[in-house]
């Protein structure tokens, strides 16, 4: 039985991966429109890389690490964090926040189509049929005229499921990679070698490069917020939760973060909050729920769920 301090200690946990994660679509919406998307993720990932590893180093975790391991963690950062977050944001300048992130929220049924690809098996009932509530509940948010008769909205919404993929594949990659034994010491290697790569990205893309003392106020509380709180507080919480609770407990922020992030957005973002998108998000999410209700398919969505 759990003691009180460790249940408090859950609860606000809990609250970090849901709220947390939730809330990164608006901020990174909000830095999008100010700076470039390659140069944005250079700056988040290197600083919080670069933490994390000190606080590994601080709490003695082994920060040794193979050629091989080093190869995948490249390989893992950049297929989460250079594609599936860079790009990404890239996409929220065409698209809204919160329909963002219920595009986001398919990627179970990208984990579980991929490793029906891989594995060969076939899918229980229950599967089939959240993958039907999954593409009826996409097709009924692309198909709203509103939404995609926006200057560059198809293009986002393409690209953001490619991200979607993206993710997908690196989710089933890390469950069969060898990675550093610490999860904490793999994703802050991740990161640096994400915004290394970031950084080469952006060079080649010729962004412009505005010196964070030239940021507005709201762009600089929101990169705080990012690199201390999305990518570090909240990442701390999930890998807390993931050996304290069960991961099919933990995958249920995938159902929680389209839910806050579309409220964010439409709350501090003034985004247009539409009858189809609420039924759309109903069905796909009940989609959703269907997928990860699976054991299996749970676990490695907890795992590495995405998160802008």
């Amino acid at each position: 039985m759990k003691s009180h301090k460790s249940q408090i200690l859950i609860i606000i946990a809990f609250i970090s991966i849901y709220v947390i994660w939730g809330s990164t679509y608006v901020f990174n919406k909000i830095v999008v429109t100010e700076i470039d998307p390659f140069f944005i993720g250079f700056i988040r990932f290197m600083t919080a890389g670069t933490l994390i590893l000190i606080i590994a180093k601080f709490l003695k975790l082994n920060l040794k690490i193979s050629k091989k391991q080093f190869l995948n963690c490249c390989i893992a950062g950049f297929l989460f964090l250079v594609y599936g977050n860079g790009v990404f944001v890239w996409a929220l300048k065409y698209v809204d926040s919160g329909f963002a992130a219920l595009l986001a929220s398919t990627q179970p049924l990208f984990v579980l189509l991929l490793m029906r690809l891989v594995d060969r098996k076939p899918m229980q009932k229950k599967s089939i049929f959240g993958v039907l509530l999954g593409l009826l509940g996409m097709y009924l948010l692309v198909s709203q005229q509103d939404i995609t008769a926006s200057e560059g909205s198809l293009l986002g919404i393409f690209m953001i499921f490619t991200c979607v993929l993206s993710w997908s594949y690196g989710s089933v990659f890390v469950s069969k990679a060898n990675l550093p034994q610490s999860f904490f010491v793999s994703t802050g290697y991740q990161m640096l070698a994400a915004g290394t790569m970031l950084l080469v990205g952006s060079l080649i893309f010729n962004e412009t490069w505005l010196p964070p003392l030239s940021w507005s106020t709201d762009l600089q509380l929101s990169m705080l917020f990012l690199i201390f709180f999305g990518s570090i507080v909240a990442f701390t919480s999930f890998n807390y939760l993931l050996k304290t609770v069960s991961t099919e407990k933990v995958a249920t922020s995938a159902f929680v973060n389209p839910i806050i992030a579309m409220l964010l957005g439409w709350y501090v973002l003034n985004e247009v909050l539409t009858l189809q998108s609420i039924i759309a998000s109903v069905i796909l999410l009940s989609g959703v729920y269907f997928i990860t209700s699976r054991k299996r398919i749970a676990k490695v969505t907890a795992d590495e769920s995405i998160k802008p």
